[in-house]
């Protein structure tokens, strides 16, 4: 029955047919895979609660989705929806939709920023986007599965392309379903982009959320949103 054991009285050749187990790594793996099964647990519960309550809102908001539809379509030509490519989890491409904000549908390899006094905004569509109604049709994203209530706010293909290059951690935010609203629109991170430092800060933001969400975090980012929507600050 000892066959097997090393028949060399050698200490060193015992210790060579020895395999060691640090019990300190066995357990760092244990935990990181609790870890694993704990985040996609938490991301399903996320996608469970952002259909639930999607779906919750837009039969609760029908009556405001009409009213906003007709003064979209009472004031200029085109369509009531503006549609844009946008990039979602793990680089996905989905088309985004908002209410018609401007009196152009953009969707190419160059789009200008929105600006302050932007002649493209209808009047129509400055309310609305002062008051960020324009973004309701995005229940329908989150429905959908696009998009989630939190996470970081989409860009145009165009403008990923753009600042992607410029920004090394930019790819990050692809790491979770872009958001309704994010860590960087609660922190007051929004509005005209006229230098590389304004998406540079909202990147880090949405870098920071992307590594560390959790539900008592999403809850947080939408409570202090609202402070946000009601000042009305950078909203053009």
């Amino acid at each position: 029955m000892f066959d097997s054991w090393p028949s060399s009285s050698d200490p060193s050749k015992l210790v060579s047919d020895t395999v060691r187990v640090d019990p300190l790594q066995g357990l760092t793996a244990l935990r990181s895979r609790h870890s694993l099964v704990r985040r996609r647990l938490s991301a399903r519960l996320k996608r469970t609660f952002d259909f639930t309550a999607a779906l919750f809102a837009i039969l609760m908001l029908a009556p405001a989705f009409l009213a906003v539809a007709a003064a979209v379509a009472l004031e200029t030509r085109g369509p009531i929806f503006f549609r844009q490519r946008r990039t979602g989890l793990g680089g996905r491409i989905f088309v985004i939709l908002k209410f018609r904000t401007m009196s152009v549908v953009e969707d190419g390899e160059v789009i200008a920023h929105a600006s302050r006094n932007d002649s493209r905004i209808t009047r129509v569509g400055a309310v609305l986007r002062e008051t960020s109604l324009d973004e309701l049709p995005q229940l329908i994203n989150i429905l959908r599965g696009d998009m989630s209530f939190v996470g970081p706010r989409p860009h145009a293909l165009a403008h990923d392309h753009y600042y992607g290059a410029l920004i090394p951690s930019y790819a990050d935010r692809f790491a979770v379903r872009p958001g309704l609203t994010g860590l960087a629109q609660s922190r007051g991170l929004r509005g005209e982009i006229h230098q590389l430092d304004c998406m540079a800060r909202r990147v880090a933001a949405d870098a920071e959320y992307a590594d560390s969400w959790s539900f008592r975090g999403d809850f947080m980012i939408m409570l202090d949103t609202v402070p946000q929507l009601v000042r009305r600050v950078n909203a053009y």
